[in-house]
């Protein structure tokens, strides 16, 4: 389900260069999202554990920080219902576009679009509305010290959104409107997002982590 296109003009944060013209296109067909679906049925085993599937258990889930959708759209091919907040107005365009043209791709692919909702707005703002049984959280990373090992498309997302310097308020929301639980995807090797407590657990993955906060445990000041 998509909304209809923002029609507001976005200004970047002034920590953003404006000076660069980023070219990004999303795609969930033919892009290396697309080819993971082709070959292993999309599945992340660290995603597939952090948001709490099991047998027979299929959670609702609302992914905060959209971004490239990468995440969502796997979500999406294991049955879930996933609901994609994204504030920039150019990334919503940008996954409005990708998501269109995965779903006229063929029927596998719009079954798998048909269980995303793309929403434009503010996490902040939209989950206190809003009632889930995961909300999954993946805010702009701290830059990494050899900016050579970052990929070109997610320091092109990182111009057009610049830092997300209002995390720890979205995990408030977040934990405010999860039933189950909140997870927080976050580098492997970086420092704990401040003010956060201790995860009730975490999934380990080869570069990435999941910081996972059961709803009725993890509790923030």
């Amino acid at each position: 389900m998509l909304q209809p296109a923002p029609s507001m003009v976005c200004k970047r944060n002034t920590a953003v260069d404006d000076t660069a013209q980023p070219n990004l296109t999303i795609d969930f067909v033919g892009g290396a999202v697309g080819h993971r679906f082709r070959s292993s049925g999309g599945h992340s085993q660290a995603l597939h554990k952090a948001v709490g599937f099991s047998h027979g258990n299929i959670p609702t889930i609302i992914d905060a920080t959209a971004g490239l959708g990468r995440d969502a759209f796997l979500l999406a091919t294991m049955g879930a219902q996933v609901t994609l907040l994204e504030r920039s107005p150019e990334v919503y365009a940008l996954l409005r576009d990708g998501l269109e043209r995965a779903s006229a791709a063929g029927p596998d692919y719009a079954a798998i679009v048909a269980r995303m909702t793309l929403i434009h707005g503010d996490a902040k703002v939209l989950l206190p509305g809003m009632q889930t049984d995961v909300v999954v959280v993946d805010p702009m990373h701290p830059p990494r010290k050899n900016s050579a090992l970052v990929k070109k498309e997610m320091r092109v997302l990182r111009q057009l959104v610049g830092p997300d310097l209002d995390a720890f308020e979205l995990m408030q929301a977040a934990l405010a409107c999860a039933r189950k639980r909140v997870v927080l995807k976050w580098p492997l090797r970086a420092d704990p997002l401040p003010g956060l407590p201790k995860p009730s657990h975490q999934i380990i993955g080869k570069t990435t982590r999941y910081d996972v906060f059961m709803r009725n445990s993890a509790v923030l000041d």
